[in-house]
């Protein structure tokens, strides 16, 4: 191996030009590796032990921490058929400080001028002498006194003094180009996260700009969109209750577009879909290190909304442990990200929706009364559809026209008869039932009338739907016989799916209902599986 100016000159711009690791480092040994004297060329880096338990080198590996990992390997074999570049033979991992590519790791320059006079070097004398291998030079890659991994050469001429140290130089610019690689690396990570999040922001400015569709001319309604127009050009924090399905996130999409904040983004955590250990991260953020996987710093909830509104959907199901931190927040208006000391200042307008009775909750003791006292500041109940006949017509019309544009076809009438069966249908879903049961309708549609029936298979269709074209001689029934007649309707969902309440052809599904509100409704209702 003859090192020469312009052999470096052309091997130093080619590593600059590379902007990934695994093009540097492919560059590095393919070029290596042209050169006359030089069999092999490979590159060791520092990772995390991965493969312990199947390593070759396990019993030389003392305590199976990170260690030297091939990356990169070329070379000209004179066996027929070998293969050099691969990274998966049996010196793909090294132990610090194990044979000669461990201790280059570890931060040693090493130099074997003949092999054969210094077998102790090599771990397959026979491979060498087949080989022709003479030489040896290796040199730790090390930038900004951290070592990177380890450049390893063989020869089949004896490795010069002279040589180690222009594979010093050329280890040093590697170590310095895999840095400025791996910087690039992670820009590009970073730029497709914010990009990521930019949309999800983006989109969630889109539909509180779009304008909430509430849609209904009943009397309740109607008492709901007074109480928007009141509270939604003030600074008051809103607690939004009712059932599951009956268009809560409307309603606070409503007060957020009527709002001084409507230019703002309006940013939505569904509270029940967070993992416990992940809450306090996802409303406040974290910074990088404040625990295992934070691999960045990621800003929270509160800081996304910030200048605007925070919709904390499903906010009873936020833990204990938290709601002191969410109290002081809607109070003090200050907060500190996961691992960081700093304190932050929140410019936002919280808006909570509930499906649970958070008095109860609090008698129970898991809700804090403070918080409780703290989100109630001005309440705004949605009744169940059940409660409300007069708004099933408007929106299934509604949806078969919604349905209709996304499908590029003409909107089927719905009879004065269908209507009126919809509307004495008592709808335990609500909204989202009857909007499931539009949507199915209209997949299935081949022309003429739609047919609407809540329950797929007609199971409730003959009773619910009886007598659709004579009104007048249907009785009237009671709240306590509605309530009857959702328990019925309940417990023939859970015998048809087999008591099988969540996941695909669970009740949950076939009713229309979140699987944690079907759950709170079988206990309501006092049901039992038979044994």
């Amino acid at each position: 191996m003859k090192p020469t100016y312009p052999l470096l000159r052309d091997l130093l711009l080619g590593m600059a030009q590379e902007r990934t690791p695994a093009g540097l480092l492919t560059h590095l040994t393919a070029a290596l590796a042209e050169q006359a004297d030089v069999a092999l060329a490979r590159v060791w880096l520092v990772a995390p032990g991965d493969e312990c338990a199947t390593c070759p080198m396990r019993a030389d590996c003392e305590r199976h921490v990170p260690c030297l990992h091939l990356a990169a390997s070329a070379g000209r074999p004179r066996e027929p058929g070998a293969d050099w570049s691969r990274t998966d033979g049996a010196h793909r991992r090294f132990p610090f400080g194990v044979r000669k590519i461990g201790r280059v790791g570890q931060g040693e320059t090493i130099r074997v001028e003949e092999i054969a006079v210094d077998a102790s070097w090599i771990a397959r004398p026979e491979w060498a002498a087949e080989e022709g291998i003479r030489g040896f030079g290796g040199t730790p890659l090390v930038f900004a006194d951290e070592v990177l991994g380890a450049l390893g050469v063989f020869t089949r001429t004896p490795f010069r003094a002279d040589v180690v140290d222009w594979l010093r130089i050329v280890a040093d610019h590697a170590a310095a180009a895999l840095a400025t690689a791996r910087a690039f690396e992670e820009i590009e990570r970073l730029r497709r996260e914010l990009s990521l999040e930019n949309q999800y922001l983006r989109e969630e400015v889109k539909e509180a700009k779009g304008g909430a569709e509430l849609v209904g001319r009943s009397a309740a309604m109607q008492t709901v969109l007074q109480r928007i127009a009141l509270v939604a050009p003030t600074e008051a924090t809103v607690l939004i209750q009712g059932e599951s399905g009956t268009g809560k996130e409307l309603v606070a999409r409503e007060i957020h577009r009527q709002s001084a904040r409507a230019d703002a983004p309006l940013i939505q955590v569904n509270c029940a879909a967070v993992p416990n250990e992940l809450y306090e991260s996802e409303f406040f953020g974290h910074v990088r290190g404040a625990f295992t996987g934070a691999t960045r710093d990621r800003a929270g909830r509160f800081a996304a909304a910030n200048g605007g509104t925070l919709f904390l959907d499903e906010v009873g199901e936020i833990p204990l442990a938290l709601q002191g931190k969410l109290l002081r927040v809607l109070q003090e208006g200050t907060y500190e990200r996961v691992g960081e000391e700093r304190t932050r200042r929140a410019d936002v307008r919280v808006v909570a929706a509930t499906n649970r009775d958070l008095r109860a909750e609090v008698a129970a003791g898991r809700f804090r009364e403070d918080l409780y006292y703290r989100l109630d500041v001005f309440p705004v109940s949605v009744a169940p559809l059940r409660e409300r006949p007069d708004d099933v017509a408007p929106l299934a019309q509604h949806f078969v026209a919604s349905a209709a544009r996304r499908t590029g076809r003409a909107a089927p009438a719905l009879t004065a008869a269908e209507l009126e069966a919809l509307s004495r249908y008592a709808w335990p879903g609500n909204v989202r039932e009857l909007q499931n049961v539009v949507e199915r309708a209209m997949i299935t549609w081949q022309g003429g009338e739609l047919q609407l029936d809540p329950a797929p298979g007609g199971v409730l269709r003959e009773a619910a739907f009886a007598d659709a074209g004579r009104p007048s001689e249907r009785p009237l029934l009671t709240e306590s016989q509605l309530r009857e007649l959702e328990r019925e309707n309940l417990l023939a969902a859970l015998q048809r799916c087999r008591w099988k309440v969540s996941g695909a052809g669970g009740a949950a599904q076939l009713l229309g209902v979140k699987p944690n509100t079907l759950v709170s409704r079988i206990k309501r209702f006092g049901l039992e599986r038979p044994v």
